[in-house]
């Protein structure tokens, strides 16, 4: 299966795409892993995106894309991938269904992680760092902070939840509860039964 998950920010992203992905025998693919992957490598997509890193600006889209299009054309993603952290606008959205037709391939599923804002904004709020023998709260976990993330991500890649929904992609999963309760319903959206091991994605 060929998977988007999509999520806010304290949703739980990358635990859920290491449960599912592991469930779907599928690799979990992040940007930032490609990135770092691209950029240690010294491959020319990876010097070209570093230029726009160590300047602390954006890498494009096209730079970014073409990356993505690469991973997903290695051999482990052949029979399907779960990718966390990509698209994050519609219009990277379009430009990964162009990649993927290229590759002769479509999305199965968009699975969206559902969480009440102020659930987001405890959950985040909430963590701490050990630093001179003291738990402290990282600057960029402050309360106030957290909001902002929040509202950027409703502004730049919410909108994408519309844009899978239009397309009938979109399946919306409550992301409160338990890890295993969370990807148990993931699983069920998928058409998958979390009860039984060896059961197959339907249309696998």
């Amino acid at each position: 299966m060929r998977i988007v998950l999509l999520g806010p920010p304290g949703a739980g992203k990358g635990t859920q795409a290491q449960f599912i992905a592991g469930r779907l025998a599928v690799p979990a693919i992040s940007t930032g892993d490609i990135f770092r992957a691209n950029v240690s490598g010294q491959t020319e997509l990876g010097l070209k995106a570093k230029v726009f890193m160590d300047a602390g600006d954006l890498v494009p889209d096209e730079i970014t894309v073409a990356m993505v299009k690469d991973r997903l054309a290695e051999p482990d993603a052949k029979a399907g991938f779960l990718l966390d952290g990509f698209p994050r606008t519609i219009a990277q959205a379009e430009q990964l269904a162009e990649s993927l037709a290229d590759l002769g391939h479509g999305l199965d599923r968009v699975l969206e992680l559902v969480v009440e804002e102020e659930e987001l904004v405890r959950r985040l709020s909430g963590r701490r760092m050990l630093v001179d023998g003291q738990m402290v709260q990282r600057d960029d976990d402050k309360p106030e902070t957290v909001r902002h993330r929040l509202e950027v991500y409703r502004e730049q890649t919410a909108p994408l939840s519309g844009f899978y929904e239009t397309v009938g992609l979109l399946s919306r999963i409550d992301a409160i509860g338990s890890v295993e309760e969370v990807t148990a319903r993931a699983l069920r959206a998928l058409g998958v039964d979390p009860e039984d091991p060896s059961a197959a994605p339907a249309g696998a």
